[in-house]
């Protein structure tokens, strides 16, 4: 008998459709690495959060690390401080962010703007800079000792309105969340811009000819269009938000200082799980405050997908 499938053509012989193996053979690689570094720490880490060690040995707690989380004074303080930063982050991404890459792309569609691929590359290039490279910049331009804000405040006539936005703990976070903004404001504008081109020329032609034209334009029939774009971006800020790390780690350290004014469930992971300083490394906590991470970003995706996005309208040419 032969393995190859076959089918009988209702007029002619047997038909005969090759396995077609090379599809198995080009995908089994990337899901090979994708699993090892994706899949298989993310099942690990929710196991781990479910067990803690008990005099030398890992053993099954059930749901006692969550409880420790939420119920206990002190992790319970800094867990709801971080979550509540994350809030607050997120938030400034989606009101700042986001509507400065509509207008940016909007601005950049413009048919008689001159230089518009410079403005596009000017814009879109700190997003291929380090964070480290973004933090340590910021930290010095920031500065009220060596750094050039003072002075180009100055030459404004602003001068007064400079404080050490980083170092005081009602305005770090806000400082934080705008250097954020500054370094990766160029991804929404490029996804909004991609999305008006795709508009066919015909509903723009439609549109002039009923004399809507410039920003009423826009806003009544090129914002509806592009609607199921600035849902995915406002899903991707959502996710990339809640698993930030790496900027308010380099501008402001592990204790996300000042007085914690910074910190986020990144940094509280990060502490928890290696520890830092005089705090010893808790695997079994660590884990547990991935696992919360992975259950709000989770609850958010699920959200999009299945409610706003299924309400959302859906426009077809």
């Amino acid at each position: 008998m032969s393995d190859t499938p076959s089918t009988h053509d209702a007029t002619g012989p047997i038909i005969k459709r090759p396995t077609r193996w090379h599809i198995v053979v080009f995908l089994l690689p990337a899901f090979i690495v994708y699993s090892a570094v994706m899949i298989l720490p993310l099942i690990e880490t929710l196991r781990l959060s479910l067990f803690n060690t008990v005099d030398g040995q890992s053993t099954f707690v059930g749901l006692a690390n969550f409880k420790v989380l939420f119920g206990d004074e002190r992790w319970a303080h800094d867990f709801w401080n971080a979550l509540k930063n994350n809030f607050v982050f997120f938030a400034i991404h989606m009101l700042v962010q986001n509507p400065m890459g509509v207008a940016l792309a909007a601005m950049l569609s413009l048919p008689k703007l001159r230089f518009a691929s410079f403005y596009r590359t000017a814009i879109f290039l700190p997003t291929l800079l380090s964070f480290v490279i973004v933090g340590f910049i910021w930290k010095l331009i920031l500065s009220p000792i060596w750094g050039v804000s003072p002075f180009l405040l100055d030459v404004v006539g602003l001068k007064s309105l400079f404080a050490p936005w980083l170092g005081r703990p009602n305005s770090a976070l806000i400082a934080v969340s705008l250097i954020s903004v500054w370094q990766y404001v160029g991804i929404p504008m490029m996804l909004i811009y991609a999305a008006l081109l795709n508009i066919p020329e015909e509903v723009i032609e439609a549109a002039e000819c009923d004399g809507i034209t410039g920003w009423s334009q826009f806003f009544k029939i090129k914002l509806p269009l592009i609607l199921p774009a600035i849902g995915i971006i406002s899903i991707l800020t959502f996710v990339g938000n809640f698993n930030a790390f790496d900027l308010v780690y380099t501008v402001q350290g592990a204790l996300a200082g000042p007085d914690g004014s910074t910190d986020i469930l990144g940094t509280l992971l990060y502490r928890t799980f290696f520890g830092f300083q005089l705090q010893l490394g808790d695997r079994s906590m660590g884990a547990t405050i991935a696992t919360v991470m992975f259950l709000i970003i989770l609850a958010g995706v699920s959200l999009y997908l299945f409610v706003i996005q299924r309400r959302m309208r859906r426009y077809q040419f």
